[in-house]
């Protein structure tokens, strides 16, 4: 079975900076997409970024200020979040499409997500 763990969220000053992980391991052939998504109290889930060979997708609110990056030897995905604000408080978490086995259909995986707080 695929996972995926996620770490690095925790407590931060605004302005502050979080770098968030998130590792796949299991049967994996490929990885065809991996993402991020955020979800605040009482708010909707919402898209924060996306790779995708080897191109990114931003939510607006995030440009400039988060980066994705991927590491494909490692199956892992990281997300950069530089001068945080207190309204990207959020769970966040980690998405990826993955083909398991050669031959099998492609299936979304999510992580268990990491709690992101940004207060003073």
């Amino acid at each position: 079975q695929v996972q995926l763990v996620e770490s690095g969220g925790g407590l931060v000053q605004p302005g502050g900076s979080l770098r968030l992980s998130c590792a796949a391991s299991g049967s994996i052939f490929t990885i065809y997409t991996m993402g991020w998504y955020r979800q605040a109290p009482e708010k909707q889930r919402e898209l924060v970024a996306v790779i995708s060979g080897g191109s990114t997708n931003y939510a607006d609110s995030v440009k400039g200020r988060f980066s994705i990056s991927r590491d494909n030897a490692k199956n892992t995905q990281y997300l950069q979040m530089n001068s945080l604000k207190p309204e990207d408080t959020a769970v966040y978490y980690c998405n990826a499409v993955v083909v398991a086995q050669m031959g099998y259909g492609p299936r979304n995986y999510w992580g268990q997500g990491t709690q992101v707080t940004v207060s003073s």
